[in-house]
């Protein structure tokens, strides 16, 4: 089979941009102590940077339907670049850390959506699937190098060195982006009179339901993202491990996992079919859910085992769902389409971690001397709404639109 080298090239600038998802997230249970926070207000910062990474992708789709994919790409990733590199050096504090981890939120909204939009403008419906798949899964494989890095920082330099060396992922990022896409031309696609944004998006049944299932996805997927660092922290300070960068090397795992589902459940729905994939995967995650959150105190093997399947399962629907709606969705209304899903996805996963640490406060006792919440369980359990979604959005559209299902066969 021949390599394609290109997507490998795309796909690792996707990689490196998306290190600095994860800096806020692998250094929660130190900035928990060194900032002051509660729960409640640690997952406001997760919940903020959803917000405007919710808002820069409506802002930043909406527009590649106009100005290009390939151009909002790259001056997006500018954009991080720059400002992730200000949150480096310069968040110290709840407010600060606050403030600047929204701006880099907001600046990196064009690197997703329009990276889709040049993927589907490449490459045929058989092979989206596998294209969005690995695309997808760079992801993941940026969070891995995050979490690994976050994981060698923190016991060494604290939550600053963990800062520098993952905010740097970015910059790396927009050279090889660069590199990928200098010769590529993405076509601007003329929309006739007759075509408007309720009728081709809105008024599209299978496109609504799609959205939902994103949506629903997202809220989990986000949700236990955010949070799994920190449970895994407290699940190995019940086991007497005090390690602070040792949680982060464990969710890197998880990642590696998520990594692996992205870039072969892709490949298996262009064969399978989108939505009998989507059905699995969330029927599984939502399970996990509802299981993972009560496993502190429990043999960390079997803490792993469960994370592992959690991941593979909420991570491996993500490019399936986003290669389904480029197949129901005009193309040029697609960038309209996904930053509709993005705002509403986004939006969700930006009230799913704040929730998480309301309960999360409200099923402990916080006036303890304890170091670490025993409960977590009530928490992980408000994730399993978003994959009993996701099968109920993938159902309802399979029982109306089988079609959907076998057109890309």
């Amino acid at each position: 089979m021949k390599v394609d080298w290109w997507l490998i090239v795309m796909s690792s600038a996707r990689a490196f941009s998306t290190t600095v998802g994860m800096t806020y997230a692998a250094a929660l249970s130190v900035l928990q102590s060194e900032w002051g926070m509660s729960a409640a207000g640690a997952g406001t910062i997760s919940g903020a940077f959803q917000i405007g990474y919710a808002v820069s992708l409506l802002f930043f789709s909406a527009l590649a339907d106009k100005l290009g994919a390939r151009r909002l790409y790259l001056g997006s990733l500018f954009a991080e670049a720059i400002f992730s590199l200000a949150f480096a050096f310069l968040a110290r504090s709840y407010i600060t850390g606050l403030f600047l981890y929204t701006l880099v939120a907001l600046s990196m909204g064009g690197t997703y959506t329009t990276g889709l939009m040049i993927l589907a403008d490449l490459y045929p419906p058989q092979k989206r699937g596998m294209a969005t798949g690995f695309f997808i899964s760079s992801t993941a494989l940026g969070y891995i190098l995050s979490l690994a890095l976050s994981g060698f920082a923190l016991p060494k330099g604290g939550y600053r060195l963990s800062f520098l060396l993952t905010c740097l992922g970015p910059s790396i990022g927009y050279i090889f982006s660069w590199a990928a896409l200098k010769k590529v031309k993405t076509n601007l696609i003329q929309r006739r009179k007759e075509q408007t944004f309720s009728k081709e998006v809105l008024s599209n049944r299978p496109a609504r339901l799609l959205i939902w299932a994103y949506v629903f996805h997202c809220w989990e997927l986000i949700g236990s993202s955010a949070w799994t660092p920190a449970f895994l922290a407290a699940c190995l300070a019940s086991e007497g491990s005090k390690a602070p960068g040792l949680s982060a090397y464990v969710t890197a795992a998880f990642h590696l996992a998520g990594l692996f589902a992205s870039s072969t459940m892709g490949m298996l729905s262009d064969r399978l079919g989108r939505l009998r994939v989507i059905m699995a995967l969330s029927g599984i995650s939502s399970i996990c859910s509802l299981v993972f959150g009560w496993t502190v105190g429990w043999p960390f093997l079997i803490v792993m085992t469960i994370g592992l399947i959690y991941s593979f399962s909420s991570l491996g629907d993500s490019p399936v769902v986003s290669a389904a709606l480029t197949e129901v969705v005009t193309p040029s209304y697609l960038g309209a389409a996904f930053g509709l899903r993005s705002l509403l996805g986004f939006g969700a996963g930006a009230i799913s971690p704040a929730l998480f640490g309301l309960v999360l406060d409200w099923t402990n006792n916080v006036t303890t001397q304890q170091t670490y919440y025993e409960n977590w369980g009530w928490a992980f359990s408000i994730f399993a709404f978003g994959g009993l979604g996701a099968v109920w959005a993938a159902y309802r559209l399979r029982a109306t639109s089988p079609a959907v299902d076998s057109q890309n066969r």
